[in-house]
């Protein structure tokens, strides 16, 4: 990412990347791909390349989200908008979907970018319908729908990327397309978990963070469910999750029953089909990588 800035581009743009590089993180759509590309045979170059691509990507789109919602705290450190002006952050992200449709591109695969194209545009669109239509909303449809366009479509696309550069064969690019999926979705429903039992120190957001802000997520709709009467759930699907007092209580409610272990269930059945997605390929260091990979998902307490 530090090289995307070093050819003649504005000096600040580097001072940002290096402030966006230093908040870490665990790189699990770019070691996907890699992983997936090996496993196959797949070019190296072209798969560090495509690794490079989803990272930045990824990046960008975690820049929005930051600015979007008015967070301050991404991984423990102060966001991109924390320090800068929105113009700034914003024009940032645009820099780096610029970068990541570049390297992309570096691929020469054309059908590779075109789904490049196409799972930015899901992201997008999971962002808009997030914006506009889902405060306060305890739906599983509609949580489905946002989890996939906002976490799993880019698991799906690395995963598929990969697979396309590796093989030719069609029912290795969608079983592969499966494993992506599966590892996204559980991923998601793992952050979404993570929000009510996390320390804010190791989750680098406030606990319960997500409801405070209207969005309802899956151990959410497991205690909606289970309490249809309970009168901060009633506030919250009426529009009252401004309420931040009447919402960390249902905060609290939330991690003292057994909503949270119900959506750990669901991750942990994500990640048995992803699991057994890939049985079938040839034993392979890759493949026993790509299965720690997906356990580990299920397993991080950050």
């Amino acid at each position: 990412m530090r090289a995307q800035a070093d050819l003649g581009h504005h000096p600040d743009v580097r001072a940002a990347l290096e402030h966006l590089m230093s908040a870490g993180g665990k790189r699990i759509r770019p070691t996907l791909g890699v992983l997936i590309g090996k496993m196959l045979g797949a070019d190296h170059a072209k798969m560090v390349t495509l690794g490079a691509a989803v990272e930045m990507l990824h990046t960008a789109t975690l820049v929005h989200d930051d600015l979007i919602d008015g967070s301050l705290l991404r991984r423990g450190i102060p966001t991109l908008n924390a320090r800068w002006s929105p113009a700034a952050t914003v024009l940032t992200g645009d820099f780096l979907f610029g970068r990541a449709a570049k390297l992309a591109a570096e691929t020469d695969h054309l059908p590779l970018m075109k789904l490049f194209a196409e799972t930015l545009t899901v992201i997008v669109n999971g962002e808009l319908t997030q914006l506009f239509s889902a405060r306060g909303v305890v739906d599983r449809k509609n949580y489905y729908d946002r989890i996939y366009a906002k976490t799993a479509s880019l698991f799906e696309m690395s995963a598929l990327a990969a697979a396309m550069i590796g093989s030719e064969d069609e029912s290795v690019r969608q079983t592969l397309k499966t494993f992506g999926y599966e590892t996204g979705m559980a991923f998601q429903i793992m952050d979404d978990v993570l929000d009510f039992t996390g320390e804010q120190a190791t989750v680098g957001k406030p606990v319960g963070s997500d409801l405070l802000n209207g969005l309802v997520t899956l151990p959410a709709i497991y205690y909606a469910e289970s309490h249809p009467n309970d009168a901060e759930v009633n506030l919250l699907t009426s529009g009252g999750w401004g309420n931040t007092e009447r919402m960390e209580t249902l905060v609290r409610s939330i991690q003292a029953g057994n909503a949270v272990r119900h959506a750990m269930d669901e991750a942990v059945e994500h990640i048995g089909k992803a699991l057994q997605a890939i049985e079938s390929f040839p034993a392979s260091i890759e493949r026993d990588a790509l299965v720690d990979l997906a356990r580990y998902i299920v397993d991080r307490s950050s």
